[in-house]
């Protein structure tokens, strides 16, 4: 059961549209049932002994997900608008049934409050490691690395 490049790439954009549109549920069947979320500070390399911008194994998944459609996620009210753009995608077959693909990315984050508004951009290196369940590709570990991810980084109550 082989990976293609376009079905991959095709699941980072799809990944990255459920994301920008803040359609919850559908990234969240996206994940394994062991599916790790981590967005490290600097460059961390053991999630265990250094402290995390996000840090997520599954149960904490859907708990994040969950505080995001109710009104307790104040930070995201109004939501954000987001728009990602994925791209310099490489894939590396580990030779288990588990593929690492490496992408970069740039993300527009606009907050709106009543009269104001602002604009973040994110940027940053994702490894995702992928492997099939069911005939579809689900995440087992998702690694974002922020370019600015060592110096204090704002309210990240969105999906990055």
């Amino acid at each position: 059961m082989g990976f293609s490049r376009d079905e991959i790439e095709n699941f980072l954009y799809n990944e990255a549209n459920l994301m920008d549109e803040h359609r919850y549920d559908e990234w969240e069947a996206l994940w394994a049932d062991d599916g790790v979320y981590w967005v490290p500070t600097d460059n961390a390399e053991d999630p265990t002994a250094h402290v995390s911008i996000i840090y997520a194994d599954r149960q904490e998944i859907a708990r994040r997900i969950a505080r995001l459609k109710t009104d307790a996620a104040w930070a995201q009210d109004p939501r954000s608008g987001l728009r990602r753009v994925v791209s310099n995608v490489q894939i590396t077959e580990d030779g288990n049934g588990t593929i690492t693909v490496y992408s970069n990315f740039v993300l527009t984050e606009v907050r709106r409050r009543s009269v104001e508004s602002w604009q973040n951009i994110w940027s940053g290196r994702t490894i995702h490691k992928l492997r099939r369940e069911n005939e579809a590709l689900r995440i087992a570990s998702k690694k974002v690395m922020l370019v600015n991810n060592d110096v204090e980084v704002p309210s990240l109550w969105f999906l990055v």
